[in-house]
């Protein structure tokens, strides 16, 4: 995706070792996307006063060294890079993946409800959430969750009013107009409506995230057979990536 022209983003301190970039005031894919491109611009450019990025939904997080740098000083150097973006768009490319999904049952304990919730079929919802293609928004929450959206308006449902203490790693779930997928065991309060044979987050791999900002996601309906084959299985990625 191309990010088009856009007005200067609006810079602000966050104590005294951050500083947020903020793209706008609303959840889009453009918004997102030039969040992306100044991510990677700043990743590749090396800034040794830079410890993290961490980029959100329509903003980007940047820790830095104040040792190293002062905050004014920084965000004069941010500014030059970020012109680079206005004058000459940049082409964010996610990869495609699809990830195998059991639906209902004890890996879905939610379906009925979403199902119920908006006069559908368990079949309904399972058709609707997975049809769809998810853009990877950011990482957050724990470690390698990805939020991902949006679904379709008639499948978008509230939380559960009273969370949930464990959510099982793997889980699929939903929360208003967005799906996640739990990387781990976690408290939670997604809607959970399916699960994934794979692993989202590990530690000994580089990156250990398996998806990242501006990635694209398909879910793929399996059965519980297809699920405990691929939960079992040592092939290094039983995904798939799609062109």
């Amino acid at each position: 995706m191309k990010t088009k022209g856009y007005p200067s983003a609006r810079y602000f301190p966050v104590g005294e070792t951050a500083l947020v970039v903020e793209f706008g005031d609303e959840i889009s894919p453009e918004i997102n996307s030039k969040v992306i491109a100044l991510n990677e611009k700043l990743s590749k450019a090396e800034i040794y006063e830079i410890e993290e990025l961490v980029p959100t939904y329509r903003s980007l997080l940047i820790r830095y060294n104040p040792l190293k740098t002062t905050y004014t000083q920084l965000c004069l150097r941010i500014k030059t890079i970020e012109k680079t973006l206005i004058k000459t768009p940049v082409e964010t490319k996610g990869r495609k993946i699809a990830i195998p999904v059991i639906y209902g049952g004890e890996y879905g304990p939610d379906l009925a409800y979403v199902a119920q919730y908006h006069k559908l079929s368990e079949e309904q919802v399972i058709a609707l959430h997975s049809k769809r293609e998810y853009r990877v928004y950011m990482i957050g929450f724990v470690a390698g969750f990805p939020y991902l959206g949006e679904v379709p308006d008639e499948i978008a449902t509230p939380r559960l009013e009273k969370p949930r203490l464990k959510v099982p790693a793997g889980s699929v779930g939903i929360a208003e107009k967005q799906t996640g997928i739990y990387p781990c065991e976690a408290p939670g309060g997604w809607q959970i409506i399916g699960r994934t044979p794979i692993r989202l987050f590990d530690p000994q791999q580089q990156p250990p995230a398996l998806l990242k900002p501006g990635d694209i996601v398909k879910f793929k309906p399996i059965s519980e057979e297809e699920f405990k084959t691929i939960q079992n299985s040592t092939q290094k990625e039983p995904f798939t990536f799609l062109r």
